[in-house]
């Protein structure tokens, strides 16, 4: 099993700047893409940004040039820095990502989608 974990969520005022975390642990050869995805009240979930292993980085039009996607592949771990803070961004923040349990899933491409369990950001003064 592979489990997502996030953390450093929390109360910010608009402006302000946050740094979310999601850990990756469990039986792990690799992990592919990593996502960061957010529901607001009452909303869908919607896109955040994506992380590709080697790096490559994709943005929602809404967050681009205020958030930053990033990760450390010898930890196993996903970042998501938020600046510049909005009341629009209050949501719950879902970190996913496709993980490979062995070297054998991995050349055969037979990936798990594996989601956490989200972290609260609220964006209020």
């Amino acid at each position: 099993q592979v489990q997502l974990v996030e953390s450093g969520g929390g109360l910010v005022q608009p402006g302000g700047s946050l740094r979310l975390s999601c850990v990756a642990s469990g039986s792990i050869f690799s992990i592919g893409a990593m996502d960061w995805y957010r529901q607001a009240p009452g909303k869908e979930r919607e896109w955040v940004a994506s992380i590709t292993s080697g790096g490559s980085t994709n943005y929602a039009g809404s967050v681009k040039g205020r958030f930053t996607i990033s990760r450390d592949n010898t930890k196993n771990t996903g970042y998501l820095q938020m600046n510049s803070l909005k009341p629009e961004d209050t949501a719950v923040y879902f970190c996913h990502a496709t993980a490979f349990h062995t070297y054998r899933d991995y050349v055969s491409d037979r990936y798990l989608e594996v989601w956490g369990q989200g972290t609260l950001v609220t964006v209020s003064s």
